[in-house]
C-alpha cells in the first residue's frame, strides 16, 4: 500500500438544519489507503450512513452545513461542482445502497440503467455500453445474465437485485466503493455469497472499500480495520484483530459483549443501558458518558480528543487498560461443535461471529452425523 492515503478526512462536521439543528458528524478524522477495507460499526444514528453520503456529496445543500476537508487522491471533494462532481460520483467513488430495490428506477430495465451510467461517464455508444453492462452482470455472477439484462428491477430476487446494484456501482471502475449495509434483509446464504463477491471484486479491481454494517461478524470478515462510531464521532479505530482482542473504548467493548456469540450459554445477554443521545442536544462532555460504567466527572465536562499513533485512534479520557470483553467469550472453538447442517458459519481468526440457518430447514433436530466444519476466511 502507498504511504499517502487515497482518502483523507480531516475535521469533518455535518449539521442538518430545519426546525432544529442536528449535529450528525463531529470532528471526523480518518484515512483510507489504496486497496484497504474499512468497516464502520455502531448503533443506529451513530453517523455511519451520513459519513458515506457526505463522501459522495449526496446531502441537500439547502438543509446541510458541511465543514472540514475531504480529499481523494489529493482532490478537494467538497469543492467539486458541475461536471467534475458528476465524474467523481461513479467514476472515482461509487456506492452500494442498503435497499437495492429503491436504488433502481422501476420503469427502466437493469441493462438500460447500467448502460446509461457508463455513457454518462465515458464516450461510448449504446451498443458498447450494453455489452459492458452484460459483462458486469456476468462478473457479479448473475445467472442467465443476458436474460436479466432486459429484466425490470421487480423481476429480480433480492439477492439478484443486490448483485445488479454492485454491477451498477462498479460499472465505471471506481477507486473507492462505499457499501451501506449491502447484506441487510437478505437470506443467510445470500449474505455470505454477497460478502464473498464483494471481496473477490475488491481484489480484482484493487479498490478501497468503506463497509457500513450493524453486524460485527460481517465487519470482522470484510474489513482490514474497524472504526467504531457513536453520536457522530469516531471513538475508536483499530485493526480488526486489535479491536476484537482488546477494545480500549468502553463503547467498543460494550458492542462486542452485546453480541449473541460472546455471551455465556444460559446467561442473560449483556446490553448497553440507555439510548444514544439526541443529536440536536448533544451533551458538553463525552456523548457516551451517561451510559458508561467507567465514566468520571471529567467525562461529563469535556469531550475527549481523538488521539492516535498511526496504528490506532481512540477518544476516551479513561480507556480500558485491557480487553473489555473476556477473551474466552469472543475467542475459542465453540463453533466446531455446531450440530446443524446448512449453517452459515461466519468466522475469522477462529472466531464465531454468526450462525444462521435457512428458515425452510428444521433446526430442532441435530444432524445424525454432522460433518466437521471447514475453516476458511472470506478475506
Amino acid at each position: 500500500m502507498s504511504s499517502a492515503p487515497l482518502l483523507s478526512v480531516r475535521g469533518l462536521n455535518v449539521q442538518f438544519t430545519g426546525e432544529r439543528t442536528a449535529q450528525a458528524l463531529t470532528d471526523l478524522n480518518f484515512d483510507l489507503a489504496a486497496g484497504e477495507v474499512l468497516g464502520l460499526i455502531g448503533e443506529s444514528g451513530s453517523g455511519k450512513s451520513v459519513t458515506l453520503r457526505t463522501l459522495l456529496r449526496l446531502h441537500t445543500p439547502a438543509t446541510t452545513r458541511i465543514t472540514g476537508q475531504v480529499h481523494v487522491d489529493g482532490q478537494d471533494v467538497l469543492a467539486l461542482k458541475g461536471a467534475a462532481l458528476q465524474h467523481y460520483r461513479g467514476g472515482v467513488v461509487s456506492m452500494v445502497f442498503q435497499e437495492a430495490g429503491l436504488a433502481f428506477d422501476p420503469v427502466y430495465t437493469i441493462g438500460q440503467q447500467i448502460a446509461q451510467t457508463i455513457q454518462a461517464h465515458e464516450a461510448v455508444n449504446g451498443k458498447t455500453a450494453r455489452k459492458r453492462a452484460l459483462d458486469m452482470l456476468e462478473r457479479v455472477q448473475i445467472p442467465q445474465a443476458a436474460r436479466r439484462l432486459d429484466a425490470y428491477p421487480h423481476e429480480l430476487s433480492g439477492g439478484m437485485k443486490q448483485r445488479a446494484m454492485i454491477a451498477l456501482a462498479l460499472s465505471c471502475s471506481p477507486r473507492i466503493l462505499l457499501a451501506d449495509e449491502p447484506t441487510t434483509a437478505l437470506d443467510a446464504t445470500v449474505q455470505i455469497q454477497i460478502l464473498l463477491l464483494l471481496r473477490e471484486l475488491q481484489r480484482e479491481n484493487a479498490m478501497s472499500v468503506i463497509f457500513v454494517t450493524h453486524d460485527i461478524g460481517a465487519a470482522v470478515e470484510v474489513a482490514d480495520r474497524i472504526a467504531v462510531m457513536y453520536a457522530g464521532r469516531m471513538v475508536e479505530d483499530a485493526h480488526v484483530q486489535q479491536l476484537m482482542t482488546a477494545p480500549r473504548h468502553p463503547y467498543s467493548a460494550g458492542l462486542l459483549a452485546s453480541t449473541v456469540t460472546s455471551s455465556s450459554r444460559g446467561a442473560p445477554l449483556p446490553t448497553i443501558r440507555g439510548a444514544p443521545p439526541d443529536l440536536s442536544r448533544l451533551p458538553a462532555g463525552c456523548a457516551f458518558a451517561p451510559r458508561c460504567d467507567h465514566a468520571r466527572e471529567a467525562c461529563l465536562r469535556e469531550a475527549p480528543p481523538v488521539e492516535g499513533n498511526g496504528r490506532r485512534a481512540l477518544a476516551c479520557w479513561y480507556p480500558l487498560e485491557s480487553s473489555g470483553v473476556p477473551a474466552a467469550a469472543v475467542w475459542g472453538g465453540a463453533w466446531s461443535r455446531c450440530p446443524y447442517p446448512l449453517c452459515v458459519l461466519s468466522f475469522q481468526f477462529s472466531v464465531i461471529t454468526e450462525i444462521q440457518v435457512e428458515s425452510c430447514h428444521d433446526v430442532t433436530k441435530p444432524s445424525p452425523s454432522p460433518q466437521p466444519p471447514v475453516r476458511r476466511a472470506l478475506w
